[in-house]
């Protein structure tokens, strides 16, 4: 995993709730601005989804919570690519705040479109190129990811 920061953002007041901290749906909402700036960085910004004709959408995610995030509280999230293929990234995103503390993970299964045709597609090889740049699983595969819900007995 790479030490720099995919995103970076700071809790909102609007993302607090009623309990003193960030609302569960805001983790969400700065795991899919992770998703944007994974986009960005793949090359897959405003100017490159009109050249390519492409986009990424999300298939599946599984978010787990770990820490409580508060008010004004800087936020990063960090990338490990865990599998790709011709059109798909399974990925895990790692949200920490300033000290390092993880707060959430996010694992999600995204999916390259052919806007055109609504149907899944192949990267163009630019966005392909930019893929294999991602920071990689190691030979350890992270503990958040690959997880099952359920109740342990």
């Amino acid at each position: 995993m790479s030490d720099a920061p995919l995103f970076q953002t700071r809790v909102k007041d609007a993302w607090v709730d009623y309990n003193g901290h960030m609302n569960d749906a805001e983790y969400a909402r700065v795991f899919s601005l992770a998703v944007e700036a994974l986009m960005d960085r793949v090359g897959l910004d405003e100017a490159g989804r009109a050249d390519h004709g492409y986009t990424i959408y999300t298939l599946e995610t599984h978010l787990c919570y770990r820490q409580q995030a508060h008010r004004g509280e800087a936020l990063a999230v960090a990338l490990t690519l865990l599998d790709s293929d011709s059109k798909r990234l399974h990925v895990l995103f790692t949200l920490t705040n300033a000290d390092g503390d993880t707060l959430a993970t996010s694992e999600q299964m995204l999916m390259g479109i052919d806007v055109e045709s609504g149907r899944p597609g192949a990267f163009p090889e630019p966005v392909a190129a930019a893929v294999r740049t991602l920071p990689a699983v190691g030979e350890e595969w992270p503990s958040a990811a690959g997880c099952k819900i359920g109740i342990r007995r």
